[in-house]
């Protein structure tokens, strides 16, 4: 084949993979048939699934910072049992390790940081109003959510949610600074360990007190519909997610335990789908 017209297939077959590429890297299909896609906010790159039809319900998984879908899959998959009522939306956590968003670390404001993700996300859908469910970390993220969009957070599901424990005081900055923050530093240049202590000081460090997110004031005049799944693990501490159970004033309590023996898990999911229709129905 002449040269230059080998070089002119070449660069039309180049072309072509290029254009195509943002829609492929744009949306591809989860390992459970969930459409894969990228929200973007200025240097901020969101990785996240949608699963289903109806109502929005935005999950979010335990792991703590290295929160992503794939967590999800336990102790039940939400995404599985929700996504033939509502519009499942979840999404790897911002700079998780083992995850597919990324952007920067923001030391003076890390909780409002993911807040802004998971209201950008949902804004990036076109949605105004949904109820959301969230695992270990998500629960310190719904308080704050409640507390930055009261009236587009119609209700919420708190599992086994994180807290502060007085007898281990450093708990969540430990774990975090050998867990998260050294594999972060290695695959992003941008970031040291300096800003990682920074972040997580900020974090779990400054004033720490029960769900880190908000007072207890907060809790008390929040009106909306919360159900909450105690647990009772070090990084799950039963007195606080019962005391934030007891202070809001439209709170509901699971069984407790909910996941031992886990026979018990389908009546933890049984309820959680009442308290969900309960509350859909009223939008």
């Amino acid at each position: 084949m002449d040269p230059i017209r080998r070089k002119i297939l070449k660069a039309g077959a180049l072309a072509t993979v290029m254009a195509a590429a943002p829609r492929v890297f744009a949306q591809q299909t989860g390992q459970r048939g969930a459409a894969m896609s990228y929200y973007e906010r200025g240097p901020v790159r969101i990785h996240y699934e949608e699963a289903g039809s109806g109502f929005p319900l935005l999950l979010i998984a335990g792991g703590g910072l290295n929160s992503q879908i794939a967590a999800l899959a336990s102790p039940f998959n939400p995404i599985e049992e929700f996504k033939g009522e509502y519009r499942c939306v979840a999404s790897d956590l911002r700079n998780a390790n083992g995850g597919q968003s990324s952007g920067p670390l923001e030391v003076d404001r890390p909780w409002d940081a993911f807040a802004d993700d998971h209201l950008g996300l949902m804004d990036h859908l076109g949605i105004d109003k949904f109820m959301v469910m969230g695992f270990c970390i998500g629960g310190p993220f719904i308080w704050n959510l409640l507390k930055r969009a009261p009236d587009r957070v119609v209700a919420a599901v708190i599992a086994q949610p994180s807290g502060f424990r007085p007898e281990m005081p450093t708990l969540f900055y430990d774990s975090s600074m050998t867990g998260w923050g050294p594999e972060l530093v290695k695959r992003r240049p941008d970031i040291t360990m300096p800003m990682v202590e920074k972040f997580l000081t900020r974090m779990y460090r400054t004033n720490p007190d029960f769900v880190f997110t908000v007072t207890r004031d907060f809790v008390r005049t929040c009106q909306t519909p919360v159900l909450i799944l105690p647990d009772d693990v070090p990084s799950h501490p039963y007195a606080v997610a019962m005391e934030a159970a007891m202070l809001a004033p439209k709170a509901e309590v699971s069984v407790f335990p909910w996941k031992d023996p886990k026979e018990r898990i389908p009546l933890a999911v049984r309820q959680i789908r009442s308290f969900l229709r309960a509350h859909r129905s009223t939008v």
